[in-house]
């Protein structure tokens, strides 16, 4: 190489980043010697931002555009600069490409089961997983938090943290939210979203923000799905005297179809339970009893709640009301209010408790 061709070399200098990878969230500039010319052309494309180190520190940030890097404000020492080191300048500059676009379809889920307190279950394990996507909003922060001086860093090496800390805030989510497990497959965009405010000021210490959160299954373990499948199955079929003998027909049907597994007396077992309960629906013209209504639920007496000098006391029952009108603790200007009464009223505007001020005894007589 000609002397010309060197001194080109040293002039000339286009500094660009293109990615046919859909993992790569951060790529260091490969030079040699890592100087940076002076005059060299940076070009940042869309959805990229060139991070500017400069001995060790980060200089500047860089948007989207075409850059000369000729300025005297910006810290660039070029070799150019340093004709007695013979083109090599002891100061390094480094340029680092973040790709600033979404990482879709990254994969969360939890590894061991979550304990929590189900109304209707009780303490229950579940399960969850689904995806994300994740962006990186602060170049400068993502750098010195994560990358430091690796050359280049990918999903994989970042998504195993985000991992934890999504299925720790969905520990917390869970616990908290008091959802049904069998309806969090209807809330399943909320608990999503509510997941995604929870991460959010932990992902940003590390210059990342999530931008979508899905939640794609809650299970429970499957002995417990068994249970409510043979639940549902009861619930289908009736009471459980029709879904024993429902049971009962499986069985037979499983006999005939399988005689190598209990021979003859299989085959004969079920064709005598199939006789008898053919002369049971003969004699009785029906297998199962006739279903029993339950009882009605006990009466639940009415309470309401009192009003006085901006503090609220109660419940109280009707009858303890008119002792309390009986006393004058309760008067018809008292506020009171019940479950299901729109707002706090005078107890004068309550039917149930205006009879107690029109059926008050008279005045006492006084001794003569």
């Amino acid at each position: 190489m000609g002397i010309l061709d060197f001194l080109l070399g040293e002039l000339i200098d286009v500094i660009h980043h293109t990615d046919d990878t859909n993992d790569t969230m951060v790529w260091r500039f490969e030079r040699e010697g890592h100087e940076i010319k002076y005059g060299a052309k940076l070009t940042v494309r869309e959805g990229q931002a060139a991070v500017f180190v400069h001995e060790g520190q980060i200089a500047d940030v860089f948007s989207p555009g075409l850059y000369m890097l000729e300025t005297n404000n910006m810290p660039i020492l070029t070799s150019l600069n340093y004709w007695d080191h013979g083109f090599k300048s002891p100061f390094k500059s480094e340029i680092y490409y973040v790709n600033t676009t979404r990482f879709q379809d990254l994969k969360w889920g939890t590894k061991n089961p979550i304990m929590c307190r189900d109304p209707e279950f009780g303490p229950v394990r579940i399960r969850a997983f689904g995806t994300y996507s994740v962006r990186i909003s602060d170049p400068a922060k993502f750098l010195s938090e994560i990358v430091g001086t690796d050359g280049e860093t990918t999903t994989d090496e970042i998504s195993y943290q985000i991992r934890n800390v999504i299925v720790s805030s969905f520990s917390a989510a869970i616990a908290s939210c008091g959802i049904p497990v069998l309806d969090m497959a209807a809330n399943a965009p909320e608990l999503g979203k509510l997941l995604a405010t929870r991460i959010a000021p932990d992902l940003a210490e590390y210059g990342i923000e999530l931008p979508s959160l899905f939640i794609e299954n809650i299970s429970l373990p499957p002995a417990v799905e068994a249970a409510l499948d043979k639940r549902t199955s009861i619930g289908i079929v009736g009471d459980l005297s029709t879904y024993t003998n429902f049971s009962a027909a499986e069985s037979m049907t499983t006999a005939a179809a399988n005689p190598a597994g209990g021979g003859g007396m299989g085959a004969g077992l079920g064709a005598g339970m199939g006789m008898a309960m053919a002369d049971r629906m003969m004699r009785g013209g029906s297998v199962a009893p006739a279903p029993q209504m339950p009882p009605p639920p006990p009466v639940v007496d009415k309470v309401w709640h009192v009003a006085k000098d901006g503090a609220s006391s109660g419940p109280f029952s009707r009858a303890e009301l008119g002792r309390m009108a009986a006393s004058g603790e309760l008067s018809r200007d008292s506020y009171v209010w019940s479950a299901g009464q729109d707002g706090w009223k005078t107890a004068d505007e309550v039917i149930e408790l205006a009879q107690l001020f029109s059926i008050m005894p008279p005045p006492v007589p006084t001794a003569k």
